[in-house]
């Protein structure tokens, strides 16, 4: 109980700095008029007085966080701020329902881009910017936020960012601080999305939807303003932008931080997973432009690649803008691009999935295998980036592989049990399991998750929120050791 209301403590004071967040779109909706300013303004003073009354009655317990603190702090961030965040929604949106909102905000905060909402051409811009500022504040993750200003609240932070960064990076400190870590990360995300919105702005967007799509872009989220996606655009340029942006934000952060700092391209050079991120996103492109252009999908070539190489890049970078219905392709194409979600990104990056990282370490220890069943007496070595991988992080991986199988077939059979089609069952798991966004069937790019029912909608949450702390420190808060003295 004590460790609980210690955490409690912290989380109340990150959920008191994740309520001043509303300060931008209540500054919009105070501009622009659009309706929405008392929802955000009852939001914000809701938020205020609850996170101050949580920080009062927990004062005794305040203390330097523990790492089992660490790995509660994080997951009870990603549970409620959620519902913080959904309060605007659920005020500002006629008839909906507390399960779609909360969906809503989960997809938002964990850089999903899923929505359960139609209309939103004319929902209140606000609205749509509170949106897309959660892909923003989560892309990158809220703890590395509030890493940085912890030793503020008199808060250690090693622990959080432990708990937060995938894989391998945890024991990557980049710079003796892990504070200055997480400035350093934050630099360059800002950096990378004002260069993102000046782009779509110059490209040809309105300087307000320049502002909602950097924020998805850069988080490799994928809420939009329109309910045709992308596709209200119609622009081979900003489509161009997207693809460079995307590209560019599925690269770990880490590989940013070290190539920012050090003022050289070499960092790229020598990342592991790097070509074989470029390779896979390169070839998948011509491969399903030549594939749909020989299908008769499109009757030239160029236009084939322009949709293939915009849907292939947003798709398997965990992005999931959509430039046109892909769900009318034939299947292998819009499943081979579900499927790259599940492993392109890199470690380190914005996006969703089990990463290249992992996926080059289980190629290579499948390949090892092959060897020793051939020769049973060779000494092998798995390598990545020049470095021998050890085994602990090789049976950490296979542990990871199995349980990212085993919880994509009991998130399809609880969706398939509730009443969907296998194809949409399957499909929304993997798309909200990787933090994608659109899957096919109910849940195509043409549609979205508001046709499910209240269960189906939060099993795609629990999911989402499993995906994007990467299944271990959620399940970890589950057992009871974890609560043990």
């Amino acid at each position: 109980m004590e460790r609980l209301l210690a955490t409690l403590n912290v989380f109340a004071r990150v959920a008191l700095i994740f309520g001043l967040t509303m300060l931008l779109p209540i500054g919009i909706s105070w501009w622009l008029d659009d309706g929405a300013l008392g929802h955000f303004d009852e939001a914000l003073l809701g938020t205020l007085a609850g996170s101050a009354a949580m920080i009062w009655a927990t004062r005794r317990f305040r203390r330097e966080l523990r790492a089992k603190d660490g790995i509660l702090l994080v997951v009870l961030c990603w549970v409620l701020l959620p519902a913080i965040a959904a309060v605007p929604l659920y005020l500002g949106i006629a008839e909906a329902r507390p399960a779609l909102v909360y969906f809503e905000a989960v997809s938002g905060l964990t850089a999903t881009g899923a929505t359960a909402l139609s209309g939103l051409d004319q929902l209140p811009p606000s609205l749509n910017v509170w949106r897309a500022e959660l892909h923003w504040i989560g892309g990158l993750g809220i703890i590395v936020l509030a890493v940085a200003i912890l030793p503020l609240l008199g808060v250690g932070g090693r622990q959080l960012m432990k708990a937060e960064v995938p894989g391998p990076v945890k024991e990557a400190r980049i710079t003796p601080r892990v504070t200055e870590t997480a400035k350093g990360f934050w630099i360059i995300y800002v950096m990378l999305t004002a260069l993102c919105a000046v782009s779509y702005g110059l490209g040809g967007m309105g300087w307000l939807d320049a502002m909602i799509h950097a924020f998805s872009t850069v988080a490799l989220g994928g809420f939009s303003s329109h309910d045709a996606s992308f596709a209200f655009f119609d622009s081979p340029l900003l489509e161009a932008i997207t693809i460079v942006f995307a590209a560019i934000s599925g690269i770990s952060y880490v590989t940013h931080f070290a190539a920012f700092s050090g003022r050289s391209l070499r960092p790229y050079l020598r990342d592991g997973e790097v070509p074989y991120y470029l390779a896979v996103l390169g070839a998948s492109v011509l491969l399903i432009a030549a594939y749909i252009w020989r299908a008769g999908v499109y009757p030239e070539f160029a236009t084939a690649l322009r949709h293939a190489a915009f849907n292939t890049v947003s798709v398997a970078t965990t992005l999931g803008y959509a430039s046109t219905d892909y769900s009318k392709w034939p299947l292998f194409a819009p499943l081979w691009m579900l499927f790259l979600c599940s492993f392109a990104t890199c470690g380190g990056s914005t996006g969703g999935g089990i990463k290249m990282m992992r996926a080059v370490i289980l190629y290579k220890q499948i390949l090892r295998e092959i060897t020793h069943s051939i020769h049973p007496q060779a000494t092998t070595f798995i390598k990545l980036g020049g470095a021998i991988v050890p085994n602990r992080i090789i049976l950490a991986v296979l542990g990871f592989g199995f349980l990212y199988m085993a919880s994509t077939v009991l998130f399809t059979l609880l969706l398939a049990a509730s009443g969907a089609d296998i194809l949409s069952a399957f499909t929304a798991t993997v798309a909200c399991f990787n933090n994608t966004g659109p899957g096919l069937g109910l849940v195509g790019p043409d549609s979205n998750y508001g046709i499910l029912g209240d269960f189906q909608v939060l099993v795609c949450s629990f999911a989402m929120l499993l995906g994007r702390l990467e299944i271990f420190t959620l399940l970890v808060v589950l057992t009871p050791g974890f609560w043990r003295k």
